[in-house]
């Protein structure tokens, strides 16, 4: 199990010079100089038990960059054009790891080993309760008090036919937060010279265990300092979603999203109707059932910044995707460029297996077994128009 998920070489051909690091600017900067894929290497600080993070800069052909850091394999950066051809990092994030690890709310990290959330902190699997973490109420979220967001992943350069890509590996071992197994996890982040992110999960265990992993960026398309993401048109390939309870928590019902503010299989502003979810605070956090059903890689959203011209298409093999507008920023917590980052200011498309999966037979399984390997990919990719 570990040499499959941990042996694979290191080409030195990714790695590129120190100037590959700044290829993109931030908002306002003129096209990145395209060139050949690169990464570069870097510090980024200790933990207080004196564990250092590393800080790794990816740049695709384009001249498209990307930030990853191995605390949590957060991205604390990517820059992209816009239709001018100016580039803007277009993910929130914190300034500093002193501030990361003040706390925050999940910016661009892995999250698991259950990302969302599974109700009363605990779960019955093969006539055997577990305990969780409760660390959302009563309940657990994203993988409880220390899930994969806040543990140091292991690093490494992987070939890349067209881009540049950063495989991490992290081993859970049996009873961490609760859950059963050791798990062996990676994340394989692939910056494409199609300006794609693509981001591709692996997972091997030695005792059931649930797993739902996905990735937590906050995405502006306007830039990550320039306000509201209420503006922006969102489409969802998706005629269903899970309503849940005041905790948000499904009840175990799919439902039709026509005649609701959730319906967005036409382009809609997503502000237009934000008004109408009757949640505190206020705003979009509910996972939506894709049609296609999590059975091949499909389109499952496209994002649009009307100002900017800036697109995301998302594209996924899982079978859902939690729709999340920052509702529980308050302007409190400090962003990237002395920003303060307000309600509404970032969005996140996490996909993931649908939340509390294990509580809800008619959802789809999301228990991993051992002699199975836990595969699903995500792409992210950019243009404008």
């Amino acid at each position: 199990m570990r040499q499959v998920l941990m042996g694979a070489a290191v080409l030195a051909a990714v790695w590129g010079g120190a100037g590959a690091a700044g290829a993109a600017g931030t908002a306002g900067a003129e096209q990145p100089a395209k060139g050949k894929p690169a990464m570069h290497k870097s510090d980024y600080g200790k933990l207080p038990d004196g564990t250092a993070i590393e800080q790794y800069t990816l740049t695709n052909g384009k001249g498209v960059t990307m930030k990853v850091i191995t605390l949590g394999g957060i991205i604390t950066e990517l820059h992209v054009p816009d239709k001018q051809g100016k580039a803007a990092d277009v993910v929130l994030g914190c300034p500093d790891l002193k501030t990361y690890l003040a706390g925050h709310p999940f910016f661009g990290a892995i999250t698991g080993r259950y990302a969302n959330r599974i109700a009363g902190a605990s779960f019955t699997l093969d006539g055997k309760e577990y305990k969780l973490f409760a660390n959302d109420s009563a309940n657990s979220l994203h993988g409880g008090k220390k899930g994969f967001d806040k543990v140091v992943w292991k690093a490494a350069p992987q070939p890349a036919e067209n881009g540049v890509a950063l495989r991490l590996t992290y081993r859970s071992p049996d009873g961490e937060e609760g859950y059963p197994g050791n798990l062996d996890s990676a994340v394989t982040y692939t910056l494409t010279d199609k300006n794609e992110l693509r981001i591709d999960y692996e997972a091997m265990t030695d005792k059931a265990t649930p797993i739902n992993l996905t990735n937590h960026t906050y995405f502006n398309l306007g830039g990550h300092d320039s306000g509201t993401i209420l503006d922006h048109e969102l489409m969802m390939a998706a005629d269903k979603y899970t309503p849940v309870n005041e905790q948000l928590i499904p009840t175990g019902e799919i439902a039709p999203v026509k005649g609701t503010p959730l319906d967005f299989v036409q382009p809609a502003r997503i502000g237009s109707r934000v008004t109408e979810i009757k949640a505190k605070p206020q705003g979009y956090d509910h996972n939506f059932v894709l049609n296609s059903g999590g059975k091949k890689l499909a389109l499952g959203a496209r994002l649009r910044d009307p100002r900017s011209g800036r697109v995301m298409e998302m594209f996924t093999d899982q079978p859902g995707v939690q729709f999340y507008t920052g509702n529980f920023l308050d302007g409190k917590q400090a962003g990237k460029g002395g920003v303060n980052y307000a309600q509404h200011t970032g969005l996140c498309l996490e996909t993931q297996h649908f939340p509390d999966s294990p509580h809800h037979a008619n959802f789809p399984s999301a228990v991993l077994k051992p002699g199975e390997t836990y595969k699903t990919t995500t792409v992210y990719r950019f243009g404008a128009e």
